[in-house]
Order: C-alpha cells, then structure tokens, then sequence
C-alpha cells in the first residue's frame, strides 16, 4: 500500500475527511496513478485504526468527487478517463473540413477512437435563445441535430445544432451522415463562408438525463459551450454542448492588443 499518514484526533476535520484529503492527495500527486486500485477497506482500517463506516465516508467522498470509481467485485480505481484537448484557435480551421474532418474528429485526433451515437435530426422551431441568436423571424424553422460522441466508448459530449431551414433545406444536413468535413462543410458549399466564431462557456450540475448519457458519478459539474458560427452574411449556426468536465481541457488563444 502506498504511504500514508495518520488521522489526527485532536483536528477540526472529522477522521473520515482527513482519510479523504491524505487518499486525494495521493491521487493529486501521482502516487496513486490513473487506473490504479485504491487500498482496500480492510487495509485502510489497519493503517488508520477507525472504524469501518469512517473509512466508507472517506471513499464515498472521493467517489462523489468523481476521483475514485468503484467496479462490482473487483475494488475501487483511480479515474482513468484521458482529458479531450479543445484547441478553440484551430479546431474550426477550414483545412480540417478540406480534409474531410468535423470539428469532433479533429479535437479528439490521437487520443483515441471517436464515435457519435443517440443522433436524431428533426425540423421544427428553434428555441427563442436560438432563434435571437440566428436573427430568425418568430415563425422561421430549423434543422435540429441531437448527438452524443464518444471516445473510445466513453460518451464525453451532448451537442445539438441549429441550422436555419433556409440553409439546410435540400442538403445532407438534413441526413444522419452530413458527409465530409460535417455541417461546416455543407453550410460553406451553400455559399456562406465562414469567417468567425463565438463560445459562451459556463459550468452547472448535470440534469439526472445528462448524468445518466454521460455516465458521470455522483458530484461530476458539465461544462456548457454555447457556440455561434458566422458567415460573412450573418450568423449561420448554433450549437449548444454539455460536455463531462473530468473529459476537456479547454485552450484558447487570442491576440494581446
């Protein structure tokens, strides 16, 4: 078992958090790498000399943090989930969608496989946000796209689109399959060049239906990246993601002046 220190009886913390910070900060430090077994109950109980529930408390708390996940029959582990880098600067880059590549598939390139399931695409009207965002009249419609992606297997983001009806109408955007380079691709051979885009990103607990598609543990937040796309007649798209924060590290850069 890796070293640890002792429970202070005499501390404001209770003996059940103190375990909890000593196990955190193992993991934190890199004593306890990502995938390893946690030290089992009984060997925690010998080493801190609690009781039993005390020791529970202490992994309930670093599993409620999304630290630690537990397997049936096997222990406890250290989070494995590999962090998905975002480069905001480059990800919408046009020679991704030259090549072929959605914007998913070239963030994720190199860190494992990427997929897209749960994908349904309806026509309706927008959500008001959406609509104002879009600068649509009040009875316009849209395409709607409902998606999760994966990586490995591991659902990591829900992202709907909003494609305005004017724009999707007739193209792949409106098929599961949008083709190469995905919807950016399309809304430019409609002729609306891409020039700009915009991301609001914020950070809230997942509704139980996002805890559930994403897979998250108990006292996982979601990030949330509100995203506009303009072309150099307008806004042309909208994209809301709810994203697993233990997945993203977002990387943005912008000039100095």
């Amino acid at each position: 078992m890796i070293e640890l220190g002792q429970v202070d009886r005499g501390a404001d913390a209770a003996p059940f958090k103190q375990i909890a910070r000593q196990l955190r900060e193992a993991i934190t430090d890199g004593r306890l790498e990502p995938g390893a077994r946690m030290p089992t109950e009984q060997q925690l109980l010998e080493h801190y000399g609690v009781a039993r529930m005390t020791v529970r408390q202490a992994m309930n708390q670093l599993r409620s943090e999304g630290l630690v996940v537990a397997e049936q029959g096997r222990g406890a582990f250290v989070r494995t989930a590999p962090p998905v880098r975002r480069l905001a600067s480059e990800r919408f880059a046009r020679k991704h969608r030259d090549a072929g590549k959605a914007a998913f598939i070239a963030e994720t390139e190199g860190l494992g496989k990427p997929s897209v399931d749960s994908l349904h695409v309806t026509e309706g009207h927008a959500p008001d946000r959406v609509r104002e965002l879009l600068g649509l009249r009040s009875n316009a419609k849209v395409v709607s796209r409902d998606r999760r992606y994966l990586v490995d297997g591991t659902p990591v983001e829900l992202a709907t689109s909003y494609v305005p009806l004017s724009i999707a109408r007739g193209t792949p955007i409106t098929h599961e399959d949008p083709g190469p380079g995905g919807i950016y691709a399309r809304i430019e051979e409609q002729g609306h060049r891409l020039v700009s885009f915009t991301e609001e990103v914020a950070a809230r607990m997942p509704s139980p239906e996002e805890k559930r598609a994403l897979r998250l543990p108990d006292g996982t937040p979601v990030l949330t990246v509100l995203r506009v796309a303009f072309a150099e007649d307008g806004p042309v798209e909208v994209t809301e993601t709810v994203k697993a924060s233990h997945s993203f590290v977002l990387e943005y850069s912008f000039p100095a002046v």
